[in-house]
């Protein structure tokens, strides 16, 4: 469960700082990079935050394990881009 929390946190924090990129950029950034559900990543923040003892670990790990190397190379993308 340690570990469980841990990962949640993690992206509780990723989640909260999509959204903050979001709201700084007028929303004009992350709509540029259609391979990744923004929508969905930031939801995912909320579900977590609101919804902790109803939390699928099923669903947890799934997001690890197929979905966060996407959003890594996805934003390693973005930051070499504004950085041009």
């Amino acid at each position: 469960m340690e570990k469980l929390d841990s990962i949640c946190m993690q992206l509780i924090a990723i989640g909260e700082s999509l959204k903050n990129i979001d709201k700084i950029t007028n929303r004009t950034l992350l709509v540029n990079y259609s391979a990744i559900d923004w929508k969905g990543a930031k939801a995912m923040r909320d579900i977590i935050s609101h919804h902790y003892f109803e939390i699928d670990a099923e669903v947890i790990f799934d997001v690890c394990k197929n979905k966060i190397h996407l959003l890594i190379i996805t934003l390693e993308k973005v930051l070499k881009d504004i950085q041009n």
